[in-house]
C-alpha cells in the first residue's frame, strides 16, 4: 500500500511539474498600469482566439475559419469572466462587440496610440491578451487575477483528445459560414464539429449574444468531459488531452496548473447548476456608432451593480438577459 501510495504521489508530482513547464505564459498582468485593487475571490478572463497562424491552408478550409486575421493577434470570438468566490461561482460573457473605452497602448511596432472607444474585440486584435485584460479591468473595475486563451487549432485538438464532447441540441443547426450541419438531439461531437457549433451565429435570433450562450455551455461541457473518470483514469486519453490543452493555451505569468484546475472545476460546477452564468446587462444590442458600426451598449447601472458584486464577492443579484440558445444540458 505504501509503495502504491508513493507511486501515485510520484506520478502526480511528475505530471504537475511537466504541466507547469509546458504552460505558455505570455501575458504579464502584473505590468498592467492603473490596475483595480485585488478583489475578494479569484477572477479569470477567458478568451477564445481566432488566431489562425498555427493552421495550415487545408485546415482553414476544412474548418471554415477563413484566411485573414485582423490585426497582429487575430480576433477573439468569445470573452468571459469567471469569478470563483465564497458566494458561489459566476460566469459572465462579455459580447465581443461591446462598445468600450480602450486605454492608450503601444503597438508591436512601437507606435503609441491614444485612448479611444471601440468594440471590445478590437482590444484583442490590436494588443492581444494584455490589452484585452487592461481594457476589461478599465471598463469593469474588476481585478483580473488570471488570463487564459485558447485558439482554433487547440480547441479542435483538445476535443479530439478527449474523445469528443456530448452536447444536446433543441433544434437542428445549419450554418454555411461556420460549416455546421447538426441534427437535433444529443450526440458526441468531434473537434471540427464542436468548432462549427460554437462559431455558429447566423441561425440565432440573438446572433453573437446567442452564440455566447452556446459557448458558455459548451465550454462547461468540455470541462465536464475533462473531469470524467473515462478521462482521468485513462492515461492514454488523459495525457494527450493535457498535452493538447496546455500546448495551445496562452496564459498569464502567474498561472499554475492548480489555478487552471480551479478554473475548469468552476466551469464544471456552473454547468451542473452550482453558480450563475449570464451575459453582462445590455441596454442596446445594435447601437449605431460613428467609428465601429453597430455595437453593443451595456446597461451601465446594472453592469456597475454586477461588477461591484463580483469585486466584493457578494451574491449576484443581476439576472441574464435571456439570449436564446440551442444548447441544453445533456
Amino acid at each position: 500500500m505504501l509503495t502504491l501510495l508513493f507511486t501515485v504521489l510520484a506520478v502526480f508530482a511528475g505530471t504537475y511539474a511537466w504541466a507547469d513547464e509546458k504552460l505558455d505564459r505570455t501575458v504579464n498582468l502584473g505590468a498592467l498600469p492603473d490596475r483595480p485593487p485585488p478583489d475578494r475571490g479569484t477572477t479569470y478572463l477567458i478568451a477564445g482566439s481566432d488566431n489562425r497562424q498555427n493552421l495550415t491552408p487545408h485546415q482553414r478550409k476544412a474548418l471554415h475559419t477563413g484566411n485573414d486575421d485582423e490585426g497582429p493577434y487575430g480576433n477573439s470570438d468569445s470573452m468571459m469572466l469567471l469569478h470563483i468566490g465564497a458566494q458561489g461561482d459566476t460566469l459572465v460573457s462579455l459580447p465581443r462587440d461591446s462598445y468600450v473605452t480602450i486605454p492608450a497602448f503601444t503597438d508591436p511596432n512601437g507606435v503609441r496610440h491614444p485612448a479611444t472607444t471601440n468594440k471590445l474585440n478590437s482590444a484583442f486584435s490590436l494588443g492581444g491578451g494584455r490589452l484585452l485584460a487592461e481594457t476589461v479591468e478599465y471598463n469593469t473595475g474588476v481585478h483580473i487575477d488570471h488570463y487564459a486563451e485558447i485558439g482554433f487549432g487547440g480547441f479542435v485538438d483538445l476535443v479530439n483528445a478527449l474523445g469528443g464532447v456530448t452536447v444536446c441540441l433543441d433544434r437542428p443547426i445549419v450554418d454555411e459560414a461556420s460549416g455546421a450541419d447538426l441534427k437535433a438531439g444529443c450526440r458526441k461531437l468531434d473537434g471540427g464539429q464542436s468548432l462549427e457549433l460554437v462559431r455558429e451565429r447566423h441561425q440565432e435570433a440573438g446572433q453573437d449574444l446567442s452564440r455566447m450562450a452556446n459557448q458558455q455551455k459548451f465550454l462547461a461541457a468540455v470541462a465536464h468531459q475533462a473531469q470524467a473518470p473515462s478521462t482521468l483514469l485513462n492515461p492514454f486519453r488523459l495525457y494527450p488531452a493535457l498535452d493538447a490543452g496546455i500546448a495551445t493555451l496562452n496564459v498569464d505569468k502567474g498561472m499554475t496548473p492548480y489555478e487552471l484546475a480551479r478554473m475548469f472545476l468552476g466551469l464544471k460546477g456552473i454547468s451542473g447548476g452550482k453558480g450563475h452564468e449570464l451575459t453582462v446587462p445590455i441596454a442596446d444590442a445594435n447601437d449605431y456608432t460613428p467609428n465601429a458600426g453597430d455595437a453593443v451598449l451595456w446597461n451601465m447601472a446594472q453592469a456597475k451593480t454586477l461588477f461591484g458584486e463580483l469585486q466584493n464577492d457578494q451574491p449576484v443579484t443581476i439576472g441574464d438577459n435571456d439570449a436564446d440558445s440551442d444548447l441544453r444540458d445533456g
